[in-house]
C-alpha cells in the first residue's frame, strides 16, 4: 500500500510541475495568437527596392517635392503587404517592414477601453493560478518527502488537492477571458493593428496544456486520498470483525468454563451433603 501511495504522489507532483512550467512559459511569451496584418506598401526609395510601391516619374524629384501627385499601376492586394504578428497577454509584436526585426507594443494599450477591466482581471487570475500551483506543488512535495505519519500525509494530500482544483478553475477562467478580450480587440482595436487573418499559437496551447496537467494532478491527488481512506476503512473493518470473532470465542470459552465450574461445584456440594447424611444418621 505504501509503495502504491508513493507512486501516486510522485505522479501528482510531476503533473503539477508540468502545469507550473507550462503556465509560466505561456504567461511570459507572446504567442497566444498569431497571424497576418494587411498594411499598405511603403514607397520605394534609395534604400528600399522590394515590397514597395514604385511610382512613375523621377524618384528624386518626387522625394523633394511633396506636391507632386504620385501614381501606381498596382491595384487590389498588390498595394498591400501581409506582415506576420504574434500577441501575448502583455505585448503584441509585428514584423517591421521598413527594417529587420520586430516592433512590439503593449497589448493592454491596444485593447478597447470596455475590455481593459476584463483583461486586467484575466492577468490577476493568471497570477493567482500560478501562485496556487506553487502552493499545491509545495504541499505535494511535503507529503511525498517529509510526511512522518500517514495521517499527516492525508492532511497534506487533502489541502494539495483543494489548492490544485482552485488553481485549475482560475486558470480556465483566465484563459477564456483573454480569448474574449482578443476577439473583441480584433473587431474594435486600432486600424493599424487589426489582423487580416489569425489563429491560436503555441503559447495558447501551452496554457490549456497547463490546465489539463493541473486537473490531472488534482484528480490523481484526490484519487490517492480516497484510496488511502478506503484502504484504512477496509483494514479497520477487518480488524473489528476479527476482534469481535475473538471476543465471541473468548466469551463462549468463558461461559463454558463457568458452566463446567458450576457443575463441578454442584457435584462437590452433593457429595458433601451425602457424607453429612451418612455421618449424622443413627446406627
Amino acid at each position: 500500500m505504501k509503495t502504491n501511495r508513493r507512486c501516486r504522489a510522485l505522479l501528482a507532483v510531476s503533473l503539477n510541475l508540468m502545469a507550473l512550467l507550462f503556465s509560466t512559459t505561456a504567461f511570459i511569451t507572446t504567442h497566444w495568437c498569431e497571424g497576418t496584418q494587411r498594411v499598405p506598401k511603403p514607397s520605394c526609395g534609395k534604400e528600399k527596392k522590394t515590397n514597395c510601391l514604385n511610382y512613375s516619374g523621377n524618384e528624386t524629384a518626387n522625394e523633394t517635392n511633396q506636391n507632386v501627385v504620385h501614381y501606381s499601376w498596382e491595384t487590389g492586394d498588390d498595394r498591400f503587404l501581409f506582415r506576420y504578428f504574434h500577441t501575448g497577454i502583455w505585448y503584441s509584436c509585428e514584423e517591421n517592414i521598413n527594417a529587420a526585426g520586430e516592433k512590439c507594443r503593449s497589448f493592454i494599450d491596444l485593447a478597447p477601453a470596455s475590455e481593459k477591466g476584463v483583461l486586467w482581471l484575466s492577468v490577476v487570475s493568471e497570477v493567482l493560478y500560478i501562485m496556487l500551483l506553487i502552493v499545491g506543488f509545495s504541499l505535494m512535495c511535503l507529503e511525498l518527502f517529509h510526511s512522518s505519519s500517514v495521517i499527516d500525509g492525508l492532511k497534506l494530500n487533502a489541502f494539495a488537492a483543494v489548492f490544485t482544483v482552485l488553481s485549475g478553475l482560475l486558470g480556465m477562467v483566465a484563459h477564456m477571458m483573454y480569448t474574449q478580450v482578443f476577439q473583441v480587440t480584433v473587431s474594435l482595436g486600432p486600424e493599424d493593428w487589426r489582423p487580416h487573418s489569425w489563429d491560436y499559437g503555441w503559447s495558447f496551447c501551452l496554457a490549456w496544456g497547463s490546465f489539463t496537467c493541473c486537473m490531472a494532478a488534482s484528480v490523481t491527488t484526490l484519487n490517492s486520498y480516497t484510496k488511502t481512506v478506503i484502504e484504512f476503512r477496509h483494514k479497520r473493518k477487518i480488524f473489528e470483525q476479527g476482534f469481535r470473532e475473538e471476543q465471541n470465542f473468548l466469551d463462549q470459552e468463558a461461559i463454558k468454563y463457568f458452566r463446567e465450574r458450576t457443575e463441578e461445584e454442584r457435584a462437590e456440594a452433593g457429595d458433601l451433603r451425602l457424607q453429612c447424611l451418612h455421618s449424622c444418621s443413627p446406627n
